[in-house]
């Protein structure tokens, strides 16, 4: 199995982004993500990556609602300033989500009318994306705790909603910490979808800390999904307030298969 390291959670406040992909090597993984790009000195990730040989396996796009109509055109725009900036530091894959309800009411949008949106900007985006061979992964969050008024929380909604997007290079981020909180039943609901997911997300729950702590028996989710034949990346996109090194080096011992 394959993992990378989310460097804006895991090292939050610790320090530049080129220190956390030191850090990152240091601990023994091969890869990382990040959540956004266009605050960071891409020159100086991109030359890291060439001296560390650590691969980028994917970060979000521009934070635009693509449940607003109105904003169509501008969440396109930095979808494709997303895929140039992943075609350089040699990734295929960006994250993209779903947008907030609460930012759509102002402007009298429905819950309804939100996933029209959705549905035709994804559809559109699963165009652009389709030429660039880039995959395009939407993520579900919980609303229970950490994103009340996020628009997509289940496993059922967010499958069916790739179902009906249609492209293969659309698929779901499943966020294994946002989906126990949300419902439970992991490795039923990743067995039977396996096919639409595109990458994973991990932290320990309750807390979203460490995958060593808490509830999920995570090894035993990470042996399932190996058993799958999934070939794609797990990212570790947890928070720390100590030094995440340690931490880092335990779950690559302990629970990672």
């Amino acid at each position: 199995m394959k993992y990378c390291v989310c460097t804006d959670a895991v090292f939050m406040g610790k320090g530049s982004i080129v220190d956390a992909m030191d850090q990152v090597k240091k601990a023994g993984y091969q890869a990382i993500e990040f959540w956004t790009w266009w605050d960071k000195d891409m020159d100086a990730v991109a030359n890291a990556q060439q001296r560390l040989g650590l691969e980028v396996a994917t970060f979000c796009t521009k934070f635009v609602n693509p449940g607003d109509p109105g904003l169509q055109a501008d969440y396109l725009a930095g979808l494709k300033e997303s895929a140039a900036v992943a075609k350089r530091l040699g990734c295929s894959t960006l994250i993209a989500q779903a947008g907030w309800e609460f930012e759509s009411f102002p402007k009298e949008i429905t819950r309804k009318q939100h996933r029209a949106a959705l549905l035709d900007t994804m559809r559109r985006a699963a165009e652009f994306v389709e030429k660039e061979g880039i995959t395009l992964v939407i993520e579900p969050l919980n609303t229970k705790v950490n994103h009340p008024g996020y628009h997509l929380s289940t496993s059922e909604d967010s499958f069916d909603l790739i179902d009906r997007i249609g492209s293969k290079q659309v698929k779901i981020l499943f966020d294994i910490y946002h989906q126990q909180i949300t419902e439970g039943d992991l490795i039923r609901n990743i067995t039977e979808n396996i096919d639409k997911i595109g990458h994973f997300h991990a932290a320990g729950n309750p807390g979203r800390n460490e995958i060593t702590k808490g509830e999920i028996a995570y090894r035993h989710v990470f042996e399932a999904i190996k058993a799958l034949g999934y070939d794609r990346y797990v990212g570790l996109e947890y928070m720390v307030d100590c030094d995440p090194l340690p931490g880092l080096i335990e779950a690559r011992e302990t629970v990672l298969v």
